[in-house]
This record gives structure tokens, sequence and C-alpha cells, in this order.
């Protein structure tokens, strides 16, 4: 029994100490904060015992989304509160924090970083004794991280500031505009600083491409043939001018001219020129092109550029692959130019420039983080795609190829052209190579401007060329192009409307809210979003007016530099935006009538007036009876144009497809359908309504929708019976 005390003792010995140890083992661990589960799974690995690693997704401490919080009588006070659904992880973090020596606070280097990690200092430093210190990194390296842990910094109260002021101003823009929306349009509408320009810009370009009316136009072409070569050469002169054909009979009559006439090589010229590489990415400049070249909204690509920033598991070891993905300057730091240096030496050396390659920093470029660039140059796309998916790969490559190209020589091209005289009319061939690669050596992927085009044989000034054929085209001038995301980033980034993190969620706040919806991956304003942008430009133009947002933006920043004080800036602001916020309250007439507008339809389905109604996708009709009765009913959209039938044009859907086709209602006794949604604008030659088209070689244009008529027309394509199947059943279905 002794014996059995005895030794139960020694384990209880033996348990006090094991818990003492382990107590004071978390006693004198550091906590290190950062912003994702991924982030803290990476750098526990890279910092090993001694460190606890711990999320805190984001921001933690915000303004309430149910009021504005800000008290605009007392110098603009904030009131913050806990996140909903976050009061348990910051309790977590809390008592993490107790038993910590050192407590790093690791969110991301920018403004929403420094705002993080200013609130988890606020909300720490009563709950701890222990030192609370801010660290930066612009990579996820192993080599990276433990520097900065070893060299921790304090938080920077400017960069806290400005944050904030955006923060607020945001806050007071929004909460008194979106008021007014749900007042004079329809509730649960909003309206944002920055996403108000963005909406006005894509309005206005809207419009554009709604006035404008195609001009034809008409190119003449021509085979030649020396030997065994044949190429074909353009009318670029006739007559000593330059050549414009406006019509189908001038072509014709230049033809008929210059057909007898024999063709002499008049002039040949070889111009070569240096193609100089471009600087790596900034934030808006990777946007742009992920949508140009890999076809990424702003959002994918942004989610994707995180995965890579973060860390992906290269073997049994997370690596951060990319630098920090949010910044606007185009800066290489000494460590990363060494780095590609070196690799260039062994991989390109005939490439490699004597000196490196600096870029100009833009002067209004925060300068806070270096470029988008790969961390490793050694790791090449190829030698980590089976890491990666595809469009990590694909994204990553971009990334790596910009950056390596960007310290590398000049390409060379020679462009040869060559002009062909048949009587007064001059024939014109171009063809380029590539002499020397240069930075074109390591991009694999070269646009159609950078990539050899054509070819033209050996000619001699002098010598005379077979013809073999003409080739008259008919075109038609296009429009200006509706914006895509790549193209709205681009007018945002070059007018200084927000800051590169906000231009993709932005976009997704037009999406969100349904001010404007894709087509062809172009940004359309829906009804719903002109209707907005008309209140918003007729009654606050000075608010999303250009010139003011990016003034606004360039005051945030010298609120970050320190030069200005954020109370100062909003204390300029908010009086003048009040009273006009009063002012359009009063006077702004309501389209809430235009809205659900009662209409002389009865529902064939139980009898009572159909309404007018303003949904996500546009205007419908619906049943006044809803909730009882369901009956929903497309608006027309166009009269049918068909001799003697008396229907309208109306949308409908492939349902096997989800595809968008627009037909009579009259169907099956009329049978006219259409692939090309109408637009509110008719022939002036035969009166049938114009359609929008599109297709890889025209782009956007207008057409006439009548296919014995000539103005504009190109051939429609065909319908199948699947779709007159689909279209009939449709109609049945409302009937």
């Amino acid at each position: 029994m002794a014996e059995e005390k005895k030794t139960a003792a020694k384990k209880t010995t033996k348990k006090t100490t094991n818990k003492k140890k382990k107590s004071e083992k978390q006693k004198n661990h550091t906590l290190v904060i950062v912003e994702s589960p991924t982030k803290a799974k990476n750098f526990q690995h890279y910092l090993g015992s001694g460190y606890t690693v711990k999320a805190c997704m984001g921001h933690l401490i915000d303004l309430p989304k149910s009021r504005i919080a800000i008290d605009t009588e007392n110098n603009f006070q904030p009131e913050y509160i806990t996140v909903r659904g976050k009061a348990k992880l910051l309790k977590e973090l809390q008592k993490e924090a107790k038993s910590a020596t050192t407590i790093m606070l690791a969110s991301d280097p920018d403004r929403e970083g420094e705002a993080i990690a200013w609130h988890l200092n606020n909300a720490l430093k009563d709950k701890t004794d222990a030192k609370i210190v801010r660290v930066r990194f612009h990579d996820t390296t192993a080599a990276t991280i433990k520097e900065a842990v070893n060299n921790p910094q304090e938080i920077d109260e400017a960069m806290v500031d400005a944050q904030k002021a955006r923060r607020i101003l945001d806050r007071l823009v929004g909460y008194n505009l979106s008021p007014i929306l749900w007042k004079k349009v329809k509730n649960g509408l909003s309206a944002g600083r920055v996403q108000s320009v963005a909406l006005k810009l894509i309005c206005e370009r809207e419009e554009e491409v709604e006035n404008f009316i195609p001009e034809e136009y008409w190119t003449l072409d021509a085979d030649f043939v020396k030997g065994k070569s044949k190429f074909t050469a353009q009318l670029v002169r006739y007559k000593g001018e330059k050549a414009e054909l406006k019509s189908e009979s001038a072509v014709n009559q230049i033809i008929e001219e210059i057909n007898s006439n024999k063709c002499i090589v008049k002039e040949i010229k070889e111009t070569e020129k240096s193609v100089s590489p471009k600087p790596p990415f900034t934030t808006s400049k990777l946007q742009q092109a992920a949508a140009n070249r890999l076809g990424f909204t702003s959002r994918k690509t942004m989610q994707i550029a995180q995965q890579l920033y973060e860390g992906i598991n290269i073997g049994a070891n997370p690596v951060g692959l990319i630098t920090y993905m949010r910044t606007d300057s185009v800066r290489i730091s000494q460590n990363a130019m060494d780095d590609v240096r070196e690799w260039l030496s062994k991989n390109y050396p005939d490439q490699l420039p004597e000196q490196p390659v600096i870029y100009n920093v833009e002067k209004d470029a925060q300068d806070a983080h270096e470029c988008i660039r790969p961390t490793y140059t050694s790791y090449t796309p190829d030698s980590i795609k089976e890491y990666l998916t595809r469009d990590q790969y694909k994204l990553y490559a971009l990334i790596w190829e910009k950056f390596v190209s960007s310290q590398m020589k000049c390409a060379k091209t020679v462009t040869t052209s060559a002009d062909i005289q048949a009587g007064e009319a001059i024939f014109r061939i171009n063809a380029s190579r590539i002499r020397d690669k240069g930075f074109y050596s390591v991009i694999k992927t070269l646009s159609s401007k950078e990539e050899n085009s054509g070819s033209i044989p050996v000619l001699k000034m002098g010598e005379e060329l077979n013809r073999e054929k003409f080739h008259p085209e008919q075109h038609f001038t296009q429009g200006p192009a509706r914006y895509n995301d790549g193209s709205i980033i681009k007018v945002l980034d070059e007018k200084k409307l927000g800051r590169p993190a906000t231009y993709a969620p932005t976009i997704n706040t037009l999406l969100d809210r349904y001010y404007v919806s894709k087509s062809n991956k172009q940004l359309v304003p829906t009804i719903l979003g002109k209707m907005v942008y008309k209140i918003l430009d007729e009654s606050f133009p000075q608010v999303i007016n250009e010139e003011f947002t990016a003034d606004l933006e360039a005051q945030l920043d010298e609120v970050s530099h320190g030069n200005l004080k954020w109370t100062k800036m909003l204390g300029d602001f908010w009086p003048d935006f009040k009273k006009l916020v009063d002012e359009v309250m009063v006077k702004q007439e309501s389209f809430k009538g235009s809205l659900d507008e009662v209409t002389d339809q009865i529902c064939e389905k139980c009898g009572k007036p159909l309404v007018k109604k303003l949904g996500r996708f546009g205007y419908f009709l619906a049943c006044s009876g809803f909730p009882e009765c369901h009956n929903t009913k497309s608006i027309p959209l166009a009269k049918c144009p068909m001799p003697g039938c008396t229907g309208d044009i109306v949308a409908r859907k492939n349902k096997g497809r989800g595809k968008e086709f627009f037909g009579c209602t009259n169907y099956p006794v009329c049978n006219f359908i259409t692939h090309f949604k109408p637009i509110e604008v008719n022939c002036p030659k035969c009166g049938w309504f114009l359609v929008e088209k599109n297709d890889k070689k025209n782009g956007s244009y207008k057409s006439c929708i009548n296919p014995d008529c000539d103005f504009l027309h190109s051939a429609d394509e065909e319908i199948s019976q699947s779709d007159l199947d689909n279209f009939a059943k449709s109609n049945q279905e409302n009937k």
C-alpha cells in the first residue's frame, strides 16, 4: 500500500513538473498574427518551435453595417465594434496573448493591413503584458519572414489614418447617397464613391456605343505572282491620294481602270526597329494583362495571385511564389535584381545587359512595395508546373516572364515593305520578322503584334509581276468598344480613380448590384444601372466627377505620408456634401412609379392586371396578384417586322443550353426568329429594326435584320430546329 502511494506521488510530481514545464514553455512563446489560415500554416512551418502563428481572418474590428456610426459633430470620430461572428476568434487571440512574451502583428503590408494591426494592438494590449510589435514582409519566403521577425517595427500611424479617412469618407458618401436611391428609385440600392464614378464611365461609353452608326467602306487586295511565289498586297494609294473607298461601285471603277496595266515593283524599304522590354507588373497592369491574354476577371486574377503569394506546396514544403500582389510601383529590390541577373547570366548570357535596367516609379505611386515578381527566378514556370493548377500556372508564367524579360536586352525587328504600281494605283505588302529575339527569348506566347507577320519573296526594283486576281471586300467602321475588366481598370488606373487594390472590388460591386452585366466579357449597364447613373449625374455631378475623385485619392496619399490631417480632409469635404444631400432628398423626382407600373394587359391565368417591374435582368411583366399568382412575361423588344404579323419580338432562352434568342410571340403562325438582340433603332432604308452583332473579325457592330436589305447587313446565323421547338414551347407555357 505504501509502495502504491509512493508510486502515485511520483506520478503526481511528474505531472506537476511536466505541467510546469509546459506552462513555462507557453509563457515564453512568441505569438504571430497573420491574416489567413494558409499563411498561418506556412509561417508556422518556417518559424518552428517557440512561435505560435494564428490567423485573424482579416478585419476583426470595423464600423457596424447597420448605421453610419460616424460622429460628424466630433471630429468624425468612428464607432468601432467587433465584426459580427468574429467575437469568438478575438477572445481566442486575447487568450493566446496572455501567455506570450512577444506579439507580432504580421498583417499585410498595406493600409488595410496597417489598420488591422492597429485594431489588434488596441484589442490585445490590455489583456497581456507581452510586448506588441509590427512586422512587415513583401513576400512569404522563409528568408524574408525570418528577416522581418528579427527586425520588428512600429505601427505606421499615418497609414492607419489614411485607411481611417478612406473608410469614413466612403461611409459618409455611401450611407448618404444610398437613402436617396431607396426613396427615389428602389429599396436595397447602394451608391459608393469610386463605384459611382466607374458606373458613370461605363454608362457614358454605352451612350457612345448606342449612338454610333457604322459607315460602309471597302478594301481592295490583289494577288501577285513571282515564279512559284504568290502573295497578296493591298491598295493604299490611288491617283496620288490615300485610297478611301466608300462603295462597291468605286472599287469596281478602279479595277476597270487598272485591270490592263502592268504591275511593276516601284519601291522596297527595309526598316529596323528596337523594341524595349516593359517594366514588371503593378496590380493594375497585372489585372489588365490577365484579362486580355488569359481571359481572367479581375476577381479571379487577385484570388489566384493571393494563392501564389501565400504559398504553394512545392514538394513537401510551402513556398511563397510571388511578392505582394497589391502595389503601384515597378521598383525592384537589390536582392531580386542580383537573383535575376545571375539566372540570366547562366541561361541567356547573350541577352543580359551590362547594367541592370531601372524603371522610373511614377511620382504619385505609393512605392511602399516593390513590383509583382517571382520570389525565386530559378522557379521557372515549367519547373514547378506539376505543383500548380492550370490557372495558377498561367498567371505565374505571366508574372515570371514579365519580370525576367524586364531585365533583358531589347529585341530587334525588321519590317520589309514593297510597293507595286499598277497604273495610278499603288498596292503595298508588309512583312516583319524578329532579327534578334532579346527579351522575347523568355516569352512563350507573343501577341499578334510581336510575332513575325507575313513573308515577301525576293523582289527587285522595276521588275514586272503577274497579277492573278482582285479581292474587293466590304467593311463597316467600328464604334467605341464597351469596357471589359482590363480596359476599365486601365482607365481607372490612368485617371487615378481609387487604388490598385480597389479596382477588382469596384467591378464586383457593380456586377453584384446588377448595375452592370456582362455580355461577351464586356461590361454593359443595366436599365437599373442607367437609372442610378442618371440620378447621381444630375444631382451630384461634382461628387461622381473624375477629377474630384482623383483629387480625394491624392489627399488620401498626403494623409498616408503624414502631410495632411485626416480630420481636416473630411472637414473640408463634409459640410458642402451634406447640404447637397439634403437639397436633393427634397427636390429629386421619384422614379418609383416607373418601376412598378400597372399596364392595360390582363393576366391570362387569373384575370388581374399585369405590372411592369424592374428585375435584376431588366424589365418584365408580372401579375399583380403575386404571390397567389406567379405568372410572368417578357416585355416586347420590338414589333415583328414580318408583313401582316401583329406579334411582338420577345426574348427567350434555350432550356437545354441557356442560350438567349429572340422571336415572334405568334409562333408557329409566324416563324421569325434571330439570335441577335434588337436595339431601339429602325433601319432608315426598310423600316425593320437593327440588331447588335459581335464577331472576332468585326467586333461589335449594328446591322439591319432584314435579309433583303443591304443596310449594314451581314448574313444571319442559321437557326436550328431545336431553337424553333424551344421557342414554341416557351410561347405555349405562357398561354
